[in-house]
Formats: C-alpha cells, sequence, structure tokens
C-alpha cells in the first residue's frame, strides 16, 4: 500500500510542473481592492490588457472595494494559490491598514507571495474650485481658522489619500474632516459635486479633472515637481521634509508556484519597459518599475516600517 502510494504522489510531480508550464491555462482574475476609476484600476486594465496579448489568456479585472482595500485584499488571500487569482496591491493593503485596524480580515506578511511591482506614483493636493483656495499655503490658513468645516474624501481607510492628509494636518496643526469612500472613483464623484472640497488623490485619477479645469492642483506629494502638471509645486517645497508616494503591486497568494509567480513577474517586468506602454503611464503621471519578486518584497518591507510610524504619529485609528 505505501508503495502504490509514494508511486501515485510521483506520477502528481510531472502533472503538477506540466500544468504550471502551461500557465495561464484558463483566465485570470485580477483583484482591485477598490471601485473602479481609481488609479488602482486604471493600472490593472493596462496590465491586464498587456498580459492578455502576450500570454494568449484573458486577464479579468474584478473590483471587490471596502474597509480600505482589505475587503478585496482578503478575497485574494483566501483564494487558492494555484495562479488564477492576484491583487493589485496598494500601500494599504499591503503596508499600512495592518497597523490602522484593530481587525484585519488577513495576514499581510503571511498571506501573499509579492510578484510585481508596477508603477509608483505622485499624489495630487487638488480641491473643488467652489472652495475659494488658490494655494497650499491658503488651504493650511482655511484649515486652522475654521477647523473641521472642510472635508476631505479619500478612496478609503487607511489610503495614502488618508494618511496623507492625516500627516498633513499633523504637520501644519491644521484640521480638516475625514469622509472616506470606497475607491477614488465614487470620491472623485463627490469633489466635483463640492460634497467634500479637498481630497489628496493618485495623480492619474485626477488628471483628467485637472486638465479640464474641473479640480484646482496645489501640490504634488512627491519629493520633485511633476512633469506632467508643470507650475504644481512638491509639496514639500510648502511644509519642508513632507513626501508620501503611492505605488501598485502584483501580488499573490501565499504558496503559489513559485514557478508562475516568476513567469508572471517576468512578464510584468517587459511590459512596463515597452516604450509605448511606458508613455500611457507617464502620460498619467505614473512611473513604471518592474523588478523581480525579491526585490519587491524587500521594497515592501521598507515601506511598512514608514507607514508604520506614520500611522502611529497621526494617532489614526479605524475600529
Amino acid at each position: 500500500m505505501k508503495r502504490f502510494l509514494v508511486t501515485a504522489a510521483l506520477a502528481l510531480v510531472p502533472l503538477t510542473a506540466a500544468a504550471q508550464a502551461d500557465w495561464p491555462a484558463k483566465p485570470v482574475r485580477i483583484v482591485v481592492p477598490f471601485a473602479a476609476g481609481g488609479t488602482t484600476d486604471i493600472t490593472a486594465r493596462i496590465v491586464a490588457a498587456e498580459l492578455g496579448k502576450t500570454l494568449g489568456q484573458t486577464f479579468v479585472v474584478e473590483n471587490k472595494g471596502g474597509a480600505g482595500g482589505n475587503l478585496g485584499a482578503a478575497d485574494v488571500a483566501k483564494s487558492a494559490p494555484d495562479g488564477y487569482t492576484f491583487l493589485m496591491g496598494t500601500p494599504g493593503t499591503q503596508a499600512i491598514n495592518q497597523f490602522l485596524y484593530a481587525k484585519m480580515p488577513y495576514d499581510t506578511q503571511k498571506d501573499f507571495a509579492p510578484v510585481s511591482f508596477v508603477v509608483k506614483v505622485p499624489n495630487v493636493l487638488v480641491v473643488n474650485p467652489g472652495l475659494g483656495v488658490k494655494s497650499v499655503q491658503e488651504l493650511i490658513e482655511l484649515g486652522k481658522a475654521k477647523p473641521g468645516t472642510v472635508n476631505y474624501g479619500t478612496p478609503g481607510s487607511g489610503t495614502t489619500g488618508h494618511l496623507s492628509t492625516e500627516l498633513l494636518k499633523t504637520m501644519t496643526k491644521s484640521d480638516f474632516t475625514h469622509v472616506p469612500y470606497k475607491g477614488s472613483g465614487p470620491m472623485l464623484q463627490d469633489l466635483l459635486g463640492g460634497q467634500v472640497q479637498m481630497a489628496i488623490d493618485n495623480l492619474p485619477s485626477s488628471m483628467p479633472h485637472i486638465k479640464a479645469g474641473k479640480l484646482i492642483a496645489l501640490a504634488v506629494t512627491s519629493p520633485a515637481p511633476s512633469p506632467e502638471l508643470p507650475g504644481v509645486p512638491a509639496l514639500g517645497s510648502v511644509v519642508p521634509g513632507y513626501v508620501a508616494e503611492s505605488w501598485f503591486v502584483l501580488m499573490a497568494p501565499a504558496a503559489t508556484p513559485q514557478a508562475i509567480v516568476d513567469k508572471l513577474s517576468a512578464e510584468v517586468d517587459r511590459i512596463v519597459r515597452r516604450p509605448e506602454v511606458v508613455d500611457r503611464f507617464k502620460a498619467l503621471g505614473a512611473e513604471p518599475v518592474g523588478g523581480t519578486p525579491k526585490s519587491l518584497g524587500d521594497f515592501i518591507a521598507a515601506e511598512t516600517v514608514k507607514w508604520r510610524d506614520v500611522v502611529k504619529a497621526s494617532g489614526a485609528r479605524v475600529d
């Protein structure tokens, strides 16, 4: 009996290897943990379309927003590690939320395997023209003179939009009221409609509204100004020491076969280096990155320490 079990187990080895070599043999799901229309969604759809062309299989983007990205991330964490479900992760899902939420539906370190660093983007501080504010200093002064009267929207609690604004409040001693949404898309709708008056949003999702004159860009949160927004200063030039960028990474459920992880990572690395893809991302204000699963893992580890300290300094907490 034992000999039979060993023989059967050995027989499965080449089948498993063959299945990995043939991957993907059916549609692949990329979960975006926010509503459609935001930068996470835009990034995932660009990557999914390119992967579909090169790997000959459909890559389906599925939006599952809620709890600052935790609902969608938990869905992926609990999915079968067979190479057919991935997460477009963000600073919130992979670094921030574990320090912000009292209870987490997944273990950030243990439940995911890093695949590819797709892009990093600056955030942009934008206001509705109706607020009557045209500079960072004017906004800070308003937040001090009328504390709590200006509402700021975010894609959700724990997102970089949330923590970046809390950091701004802490560093300037101004006061704005947080209104969380389930993604940049619905948040921007209310910002355009005046239900909230300001936001620190990812540049790609706000860029069309800035160009159309529907939102006023006061500053970018990267160390230097963005070439895509000439004349708009870096926030750090007004608030010394202020820097807060966003990033978007492809993650797999833990225990996904390394052969599949490596194959997908190499393909994404090729995609984000193609001139036409680089141009498309840069037009949105995003910088393609690429790299190996290990380099991504090291990056996330460093970002985890950084954002842990920001959460602690801000005093932000979600029960």
